[in-house]
């Protein structure tokens, strides 16, 4: 008789190792699709300090994923909102234009929906004050909701009554007994900082009186396939939204868009006007004219979004192609800008300063660090007419108007700015 010995696979190194998907964080199905995979990266929000540089730094995988059922881009999650947003170096105060935008839209949001001195405004995720400042300033109830204590105490010194809690659906909960129920409920650039939207978007529900409004910005997905704006992709960055996938999450709890609005800000930005699914709010012509562009442009087929990462892979050969011929050139190149967004350039195009010799930026909570991976130290902006740097590579993009309107006197010495996204660009 033949006995046929049975090994254990771990004893013979065949057993499957390959990890199982991820579930997608609104519907559950598993993530099979790649989105574009950008290698690993540090959180772009760990700018360290001299004393950090004999230290060694987290790395991530910094890996999109698209859900093949409702479509959502999405990162795994890495770190805690705590580790990621405990304490944060962001200043929404310290750009002009975007106080600009904040400004416009309180103007424009109060004559539409009559906000006024009874009316109560609750802002999720309000940073230092920025926006509230000006609701503040009409005598309009202000309320705000902010995670990051070191940002939260510089809306207090504004006035800005504000709670230093991550928003979910305890939070919610306390803002209601609190007597803040909101009449508008502002969430800028924080939905797509969520890594519980299921927890969350319930929370937005909760903290909505029945006919009120919220409304919500983000980054739309369309634009970050359109204009190669890959870099927009962090860890704080936990998802990516389209017009369909928003309206999907929402309307999962309840909650329906009525009326949208696209944005310049921040490269590009949705605005979606969101209520109470009974509520008496009758849907504009505009959201059914952004589903069509929508539908069109292919986002509800899968393979759309499997080309992306060609692009990728050429804005990066471009810049590292640009940045060498200028080095054997001799010519120097600097930065201006340390925003998140630049990190993850930087990172996954392997630059420090080898070929960036520094970068500038007008915040004095990051002058005096350097930034995370690249560890290229950050001045202030007056490093530049020191150096007279023959380029300036500028990493906040979207704000690249305001930013060559500020350093214009580079053209004193023939300084010319280079634009990463969507292409490598060099300007006069």
């Amino acid at each position: 008789m033949t006995v046929e010995a049975k090994l254990d696979p771990a004893e013979t190194g065949t057993e499957d190792r390959t990890p199982a998907p991820s579930p997608c964080r609104f519907c559950g199905a598993p993530l099979t699709e790649t989105f574009v995979d950008l290698g690993v990266s540090p959180p772009a929000n760990y700018y360290l300090a001299p004393a950090d540089l004999r230290r060694m730094e987290a790395f991530f995988p910094l890996h999109a994923f698209v859900c093949g059922s409702c479509f959502l881009v999405q990162l795994e999650e890495f770190q805690t909102p705590e580790q990621l947003f405990g304490q944060y170096s962001y200043f929404s105060s310290v750009s002009e234009s975007w106080l600009r935008h904040a400004e416009s839209y309180v103007e424009s949001v109060s004559a539409r929906f009559r906000v006024g001195s009874r009316s109560q405004v609750v802002e999720v995720a309000s940073n230092d004050g920025y926006l509230l400042q000006f609701f503040h300033r009409r005598g309009v109830p202000v309320f705000g909701v902010e995670p990051a204590a070191n940002v939260a105490r510089v809306a207090e010194q504004r006035g800005i009554p504000t709670l230093v809690r991550f928003f979910g659906e305890d939070t919610a909960r306390a803002v209601v007994q609190m007597g803040r129920q909101a009449d508008l409920l502002i969430a800028n650039n924080v939905l797509a900082h969520v890594p519980d939207l299921n927890g969350f978007v319930p929370a937005l529900a909760s903290a909505l009186q029945p006919q009120a409004v919220s409304t919500l910005e983000f980054p739309p997905l369309l634009r970050l396939l359109e204009l190669n704006q890959f870099d927009t992709i962090y860890h704080e960055h936990f998802s990516y939204f389209s017009l369909l996938t928003v309206e999907w999450v929402l309307a999962s709890r309840g909650l329906r868009v009525f009326d949208v609005e696209e944005l310049e800000t921040h490269g590009g930005s949705l605005r979606v006007y969101a209520c109470h699914r009974t509520a008496s709010h009758a849907e504009g012509t505009r959201v059914a004219a952004l589903r069509k562009i929508e539908r069109e442009a292919g986002l509800y087929h899968i393979e759309t979004y499997r080309g992306f990462v060609e692009r990728v892979h050429a804005t990066k050969c471009e810049l590292l192609e640009f940045l060498i011929s200028a080095k054997e050139a001799g010519r120097s190149v600097a930065g201006y800008g340390a925003p998140a967004k630049g990190n993850t350039l930087l990172n996954y195009c392997g630059i420090g300063t080898d070929f960036l010799d520094y970068t500038v930026d007008k915040s004095p909570h990051k002058q005096g660090l350097y930034l995370p991976g690249s560890r290229i130290p950050v001045h202030a902006p007056e490093k530049v007419r020191e150096t007279r740097p023959d380029y300036l590579l500028i990493l906040p993009w979207n704000l690249k108007d305001e930013i060559m309107q500020q350093m214009a006197f580079i053209r004193d010495w023939r300084g010319r700015f280079v634009i990463p996204i969507p292409q490598v660009t060099v300007l006069p």
